[in-house]
């Protein structure tokens, strides 16, 4: 059986084995770097889903180029409405190489020094901006609400009073000229 893994990038899910390319959202590598990609599968000669596990799967690949997709037209209409738009895109794409696809026997130990360093920071930090945060946004919110209400009740009264006096004046016209 096949050693494959199943990776995610930029929001799809794409099977890959060792010499495997593939064509991908654009990603910020530059070309021939090695990127690292998220196994959310592994299967050697057995299969591999937990979260602890896929830690030690390694799939890494190479960017073989940047490129733009095919051009894609749009147009909507809807007949005898006179509705048209046209639009149109070409998606941003990278051309992976996949060199490696492997199930390590221990964790990164890259990993392991990163996490106890990324908890102490945030503890130390949480306890000041827990206490700012909640002062500066009410004032934040209230100013905001009376403001938007205000200009568009004046709005509404001003377009309303002019079409009324045009009526007026054109029934004043009629009536002057049957009393000559």
């Amino acid at each position: 059986m096949n050693t494959y893994a199943v990776i995610e990038t930029g929001g799809k899910q794409y099977r890959v084995e060792k010499g495997t390319s593939l064509l991908v959202d654009r990603l910020g590598a530059k070309e021939g770097e090695k990127v690292a990609l998220r196994a959310v599968m592994f299967r050697d000669k057995e299969v591999v889903l937990g979260a602890k596990d896929l830690e030690k799967v390694k799939v890494e690949a190479t960017v073989a180029e940047h490129l733009r997709g095919p051009k894609v037209k749009i147009f909507k209409y809807k007949p005898k409405k006179g509705y048209r738009r046209r639009a149109g895109h070409r998606s941003e794409l990278t051309k992976l190489e996949v060199t490696e696809v492997k199930l390590l026997s221990g964790k990164p130990a890259a990993k392991k020094e990163e996490k106890p360093a990324a908890a102490e920071k945030p503890a130390a930090a949480k306890k000041p901006a827990a206490a700012k945060k909640p002062a500066a946004k009410k004032p934040a919110a209230k100013a905001k609400k009376p403001a938007a209400k205000k200009p568009a009740a004046a709005k509404k009264p001003a377009a309303k009073a002019k079409k009324p006096a045009a009526k007026s004046a054109s029934k004043a016209k009629p009536a002057a000229k049957k009393d000559d």
